[in-house]
């Protein structure tokens, strides 16, 4: 089974009130091209704060249509600006204890800004394009199974529609007839894929089977227990830069943010305190991993 849905009000709030961490948050363009979609006491909420919201929800709710989000998105910011002007009517800025979460989140937004710089530097088109030449073009894709498989809820099914297959009974009927995968209507095939987007049991059991083959005993996971059948190995095609770009910059994006970490460590001193209050030895950093020489 591949590692593995509406968005709930609720969910939709807290993707909203917090903030990703390296969000780029659309600009604002001229006055004429950046409208004004709500007011509330006077103060007004421009479409770019929307699309900045919209760029902070989770991958799911990116799905819904405009029609659908643009009433979710301006409800929750004149939600937002309300509680705003009643806290401000209260002067809770002045609570000692709010003014320091307020100087925590700007601090936060501070520290995101110096590395959002440092990934928006260094993470382009051409490092995404050189990484790509690198490790992908002209080079072969990894090895593949085609598979269909059955998923049963015990052992005892699944070892019932082995004894159907060894009489001779067809893979895909039975799928449809027993399979409580969502993928049963199709007669329980899964496509091509690689070990490792499958989990390691069901991985290990279709690639070892030749084509035509289906396992002789079930095979169990996290997911229930499986019976599958192997309809082909492959070498996958070298795959395109638009379907590893994504992997690529993110895989980049980290490698900048692990670099700037350790950059910004080794600029500053660093004293760590034991629960008794006394400095706790620190260990030098190993030079062969950080790459620094004598």
């Amino acid at each position: 089974m591949r590692r593995l849905s509406k968005l709930s009000a609720l969910a939709l709030t807290l993707a909203l009130a917090a903030p990703a961490a390296f969000a780029q948050p659309a600009p604002a363009g001229p006055k004429d091209s950046d409208p004004v979609v709500a007011t509330v006491n006077g103060i007004k909420i421009h479409m770019s704060q929307i699309q900045a919201d919209a760029q902070n929800l989770p991958p799911q709710a990116q799905q819904l249509s405009p029609q659908q989000l643009l009433p979710l998105l301006i409800n929750q910011e004149v939600d937002r600006k309300a509680l705003l002007i009643a806290a401000q009517k209260e002067n809770l800025e002045s609570d000692p204890a709010v003014a320091a979460r307020m100087k925590a989140a700007a601090d936060v937004q501070l520290e995101n800004a110096y590395v959002q710089k440092a990934v928006a530097a260094q993470v382009t088109d051409t490092a995404v394009q050189a990484e790509y030449n690198r490790d992908y073009a002209g080079k072969p894709g990894p090895e593949q199974v085609d598979a269909r498989h059955i998923l049963v809820s015990s052992e005892a099914q699944a070892e019932d529609i082995i004894k159907q297959l060894n009489k001779g009974a067809d893979f895909a009927k039975l799928a449809e007839k027993y399979s409580i995968d969502p993928g049963a209507k199709n007669g329980g095939e899964l496509g091509w894929f690689s070990k490792d987007e499958m989990v390691p049991a069901f991985a290990d059991a279709a690639f070892a089977l030749k084509k035509g083959q289906y396992t002789k005993t079930p095979v169990h996971t996290q997911f229930g227990w499986h019976v599958i059948l192997n309809e082909g190995h492959r070498t996958a095609p070298t795959p395109t830069l638009a379907d590893v770009q994504d992997q690529i910059r993110q895989k980049l994006s980290d490698q900048v943010v692990q670099a700037t970490l350790d950059k910004v460590r080794s600029q500053v001193k660093v004293q760590v305190f034991g629960p008794d209050g006394k400095p706790v030895p620190q260990t030098a950093p190993d030079a062969s991993a950080s790459g620094a020489s004598k």
